[in-house]
């Protein structure tokens, strides 16, 4: 029988679980460009103090990429090099607002250019400058709908998302005419 104790600093094995989650936000916002989760997770990590249990699981994760990926000795030389390069400021994720394009998306989508779609997504690292144009362009849409459109669309919409069938749905509440 294998007896294990919980040194002082560490995290208890219930909080674990939780702690991988709050660190795959993190990872997955820093990946995709989405800043505002980036900032806004960091924040309520560090409102927590939960600082040490987060950097332990990136590192932990990283190192098992690092793993996967590499023979030991080239995992080394990849990981001199980063350091090597590493930024002054690496609190920020990187972000070109001037790279996105979301009049093109919108066309891409109506003409079904589903490559077109795929590779500005991808060449945008930004993407919640991308999905801030699209609703910027679908908030201008809006008023142009005939009355009672809008709404239609909102309930077809919460049916998809909600997995109901339209008559499940509840009406739409709020008005998009102008």
């Amino acid at each position: 029988m294998v007896v294990t104790t919980e040194l002082a600093d560490e995290l208890p094995a219930e909080a674990v679980e939780a702690v991988k989650a709050r660190a795959a936000v993190l990872l997955l916002a820093f990946r995709h460009g989405n800043q505002l989760a980036f900032d806004s997770e960091l924040d309520r990590l560090l409102a927590e103090h939960a600082e040490r249990e987060v950097t332990t699981l990136l590192v932990w994760i990283a190192a098992e990429a690092v793993r996967k990926a590499y023979a030991p000795e080239v995992g080394d030389r990849v990981l001199r090099g980063l350091v090597r390069r590493a930024p002054a400021d690496t609190s920020a994720v990187v972000i070109d607002e001037e790279s996105v394009d979301a009049a093109l998306l919108l066309e891409s989508v109506a003409d079904g250019d589903v490559g077109t779609v795929r590779a500005l997504v991808a060449s945008t690292p930004d993407t919640t400058y991308l999905l801030g144009g699209l609703l910027q362009a679908v908030a201008m849409m809006l008023p142009l709908l005939p009355e009672g459109e809008a709404e239609e669309i909102v309930a077809e919409l919460r049916r998809r998302h909600s997995g109901r069938t339209a008559s499940q749905v509840p009406e739409a509440r709020y008005s998009c005419s102008s």
